[in-house]
C-alpha cells in the first residue's frame, strides 16, 4: 500500500498541473466554471486511462526492469522532480521525470534497459513539433469555417464555450490516455499491478490531482501562457489534445505542456504575433533537459539512501 501512496502523488500532481493545459483558458477567462470543468476532466481523464492507457504503460515497462521497491522509488523520485520543476516556474514534463527517474534506478543497479527509449526521445523532439503543425492546419481550416457561417456576437460567444467544454472533454480523456503510463506503468513492470488496475488507479489518481488542486494553476497558467482570443485558445486546446491522443496510441507518454507551447508557437507564426516569446522556446528547451536529469539524480540519491547498510 505504501508504494501506491507514491503513484498516487504523482498521478495528483500530475493531475494538478496538466489540467491547466486542457481548461485553463477557458476557466481563467470565466467560459466554463471550474466545478464545471474539474467534473468532466476527471470523468474523461479516468475513461482515457482505462480505454487507451494500455499502449503508454507497456511502452514504459519495457523500460523498467525493477521490483516493488525501485517502482516505489521511480515513482516517488518522478513526482518529487515534478514539484521541483514547478517551484522553479519551468515546464513540466511528468513523461520525462519518470524516464529520468527510471534511468537513474537503473544506474545506480547498474542495468539501464534501453528497449524503446531511441522512441521515446524521438516522440518527446516531436510532441511541440506536432502541436505547431496541428494548430496551423486547425487554424486555417475552422477559421475559414466559422467566418462562412456568419454568427452573431451571442450565436459566437455560445458555439466558443460550447467548443471549449468538449474539446476540453476529448483533451482530458488524452490526457488519461496518454499520461496514466507515468504514475502506475512501473508497477505493471514489477508484477504488481495488471494493465487495467494500473490504468484505474493512475487514472483516479490524475483526476484527485484536477479536483483538488488544479483550480489555482488553470488560472494562473491560463492567463500566463499568452493572451489568445477564445478561438485561437480553442484551437491550442484542440492542437493540444490531438497531439496528445495521437501519441496514446503509438504508446508513448509525452509533455502537455510543451504541446500546448507549441500549439501557440504555430498560431504566433500564422499571426506574427508576440505569442511567439522566446521565453517559451527556451522553457520547452530547458523542460527538455532539466526535467530528466533532475528525476535521474532524485532517484539515484532516494536509491543510495534506502539501501545504506549500517554497521552497528
Amino acid at each position: 500500500m505504501f508504494y501506491l501512496i507514491s503513484a498516487l502523488y504523482l498521478g495528483w500532481s500530475l493531475g494538478a498541473n496538466d489540467a491547466a493545459n486542457i481548461f485553463g483558458t477557458a476557466v481563467s477567462s470565466r467560459m466554463v466554471k471550474f466545478i464545471t470543468a474539474g467534473i468532466l476532466s476527471s470523468i474523461f481523464v479516468i475513461l482515457g486511462s482505462i480505454l487507451e492507457g494500455r499502449a503508454g504503460i507497456e511502452t514504459i515497462s519495457k523500460i523498467s526492469t525493477m521490483n516493488l521497491a525501485t517502482a516505489g522509488i521511480s515513482s516517488l523520485s518522478a513526482a518529487i522532480a515534478v514539484t521541483i520543476m514547478t517551484i522553479l516556474r519551468l515546464p513540466v514534463s511528468t513523461s520525462q521525470a519518470v524516464v529520468g527517474s527510471i534511468i537513474g534506478v537503473g544506474v545506480m543497479q547498474k542495468h539501464v534497459a534501453l528497449t524503446g527509449l531511441d522512441k521515446i526521445i524521438i516522440c518527446w523532439i516531436g510532441t511541440p513539433i506536432g502541436g505547431c503543425i496541428v494548430s496551423i492546419i486547425l487554424y486555417v481550416l475552422l477559421a475559414r469555417a466559422v467566418n462562412r457561417l456568419r454568427l452573431s456576437w451571442a450565436g459566437f460567444d455560445f458555439m466558443m464555450r460550447a467548443g471549449l467544454i468538449i474539446t476540453g472533454c476529448y483533451g482530458a480523456y488524452a490526457l488519461g490516455a496518454n499520461n496514466v503510463a507515468n504514475v502506475t506503468a512501473v508497477f505493471y513492470g514489477a508484477g504488481f499491478l495488471s494493465v487495467q488496475a494500473a490504468a484505474l488507479i493512475g487514472g483516479v489518481g490524475i483526476a484527485l490531482g484536477i479536483v483538488t488542486f488544479s483550480k489555482g494553476v488553470m488560472q494562473t497558467v491560463g492567463k500566463g501562457i499568452v493572451k489568445l482570443d477564445a478561438f485561437s485558445a480553442l484551437i491550442v486546446v484542440l492542437s493540444n489534445a490531438i497531439t496528445v491522443h495521437i501519441y496514446a496510441i503509438i504508446g508513448v507518454p509525452v509533455s502537455t505542456s510543451q504541446a500546448v507551447v507549441g500549439a501557440i508557437l504555430g498560431i504566433g507564426l500564422l499571426k506574427r504575433a508576440e505569442a511567439l516569446r522566446k521565453r517559451a522556446i527556451i522553457g520547452v528547451f530547458s523542460g527538455w533537459i532539466a526535467t530528466p536529469v533532475i528525476a535521474a539524480l532524485v532517484s539515484m540519491f532516494i536509491y543510495f539512501v534506502t539501501h545504506l547498510t549500517y554497521v552497528g
